[in-house]
């Protein structure tokens, strides 16, 4: 099969210590592949790339590949904004859902994705909005979620939350979390809300400690808007804030009154990927089910 990514793009977190010779031999392999390489002039400064073109803009590349975890992919799909370009994560040794290689399987697997080996895996963005009256505070694109909580002092706030329109219920919490399905394993899921397939369209809200015992995790259809209104008063603490963070990495300051829309993007998160590799076997290796079962059966040969 002939070259199926003609221009690829390489970005890395911008700390990205000891790692040159890594970014610097996919570089190597790319270019003897055929493609050309173009270094994320924003977040890839490393010495060891000065021979290679760098680029601001990522419309004009066929692939993105990203070295770090899934920070730095998140980063990545929020800064694309819906362009719709693969995306092939390389792991830099950390726990991550969202890259495909290990640092040490890029000698040998690179060359053959580029080459047209493996499949695009699509997953849901959410578009957010961060709205003061009819001012826009922030707008864009996230895979994971979108988070309203308080400040540093814990006081629970109230938060006014309305689905296409109808009033669903006033969340007396923390915060709540709006999630993708790929972001139903992150905060989502350390607050209590449900694990849910990558390929199912929905929305998941999860409050964050609420004070009501029926005030539960909610899935809701993918076609559904949700709408977030501030409801808590100023606060006479001065630290106290009530901030919406994006992806774990962006942040907007919120008051009284402001609204924050969701709903599922019109457009997806390309991921390449080696193969179809089941989602359960994700969920088993991340997450660590059933370890602790399987060991016991190999040394006692129960199975329970």
């Amino acid at each position: 099969m002939g070259l199926l990514y003609p221009t690829v793009g390489i970005t890395a977190k911008g700390d990205i210590g000891g790692h040159e010779h890594s970014l610097r031999r996919i570089a190597d392999i790319l270019q003897a592949s055929g493609s050309r390489v173009m270094i994320d002039a924003n977040h890839c400064r490393a010495s060891a790339l000065k021979k290679w073109k760098r680029c601001t803009e990522m419309s004009d590349l066929d692939l993105l590949i990203v070295l770090g975890g899934d920070g730095s992919i998140l980063r990545s799909v929020r800064e694309m904004d819906g362009l719709g370009i693969p995306i092939l994560g390389i792991n830099r040794g950390t726990i991550g859902f969202l890259a495909e290689l290990m640092l040490d399987e890029v000698e040998g697997m690179l060359e053959k994705f580029l080459h047209g080996h493996g499949h695009i895996e699509q997953r849901s963005l959410l578009q957010i909005s961060a709205l003061r009256g009819k001012n826009v505070l922030w707008k864009g694109t996230v895979l994971n979620e979108a988070v309203i909580s308080q400040g540093a002092i814990s006081r629970l706030i109230d938060l006014k939350t309305v689905v296409n329109g109808d009033p669903l219920t006033t969340f007396h919490a923390d915060g709540v979390i709006i999630a993708t399905p790929t972001g139903s394993t992150a905060y989502s899921l350390a607050a209590g809300g449900p694990i849910v397939h990558p390929e199912l369209k929905a929305t998941i809200l999860t409050p964050i400690n609420p004070h009501s015992f029926t005030q539960k995790p909610l899935v809701l259809p993918a076609e559904n808007t949700i709408e977030v209104t501030i409801l808590t008063k100023q606060s006479t603490f001065a630290d106290v804030q009530i901030s919406l963070t994006l992806d774990g990495q962006s942040y907007v300051t919120l008051k009284r009154n402001d609204r924050v829309q969701a709903c599922i993007a019109s457009s997806t998160a390309k991921f390449l990927r080696r193969n179809k590799e089941t989602y359960f076997t994700t969920l088993r290796s991340k997450l660590k089910w059933g370890e602790r079962l399987e060991e016991h059966s190999e040394t006692d040969g129960t199975n329970r």
